[in-house]
């Protein structure tokens, strides 16, 4: 089965930091270009974070730039997100995605038809 999974999310004051985890299972994470999403409710979910498979592209929000790094274990079969300097506004429910493509402009910016899995939850208070 493949499948994504989310995780790591949680409770983090302003300031602090988190590292999510988007476990694959049933493929191998380096054969597809990874994309990290953010979604808040009410609002359109937002492309974060989109790096190409042989990391030749990649695609920064310029919410996150310089905050948010993006790191891949091949030996877990995960992708991750380091996320640091984190602001309120980073609060929402973040996903990730594993999309056969090269243009990781496309790839954070067309976020329809796509099949979502149950996302993490962060929160950040002040």
């Amino acid at each position: 089965q493949v499948q994504l999974v989310e995780s790591g999310g949680g409770l983090v004051q302003s300031g602090g930091s988190l590292r999510l985890s988007c476990a694959a299972s049933g493929f191998p994470v380096d054969w597809y270009s990874i994309g990290w999403y953010r979604q808040v409710p009410g609002k359109e979910r937002e492309g974060l974070v989109c790096i190409a498979k042989d990391n030749s592209d990649s695609n920064y929000a310029d919410s996150v730039q310089g905050r948010f790094t993006f790191s891949k274990d091949s030996d877990k079969n995960a992708a991750y997100l380091e996320m640091s300097d984190l602001k309120i506004e980073d609060t929402g429910v973040y996903y990730c995605l594993a999309v056969n493509t090269q243009d990781m402009t496309r790839l954070c910016t067309f976020t329809g038809g796509r099949s979502w899995g149950q996302g993490t939850q962060v929160t950040v208070f002040s």
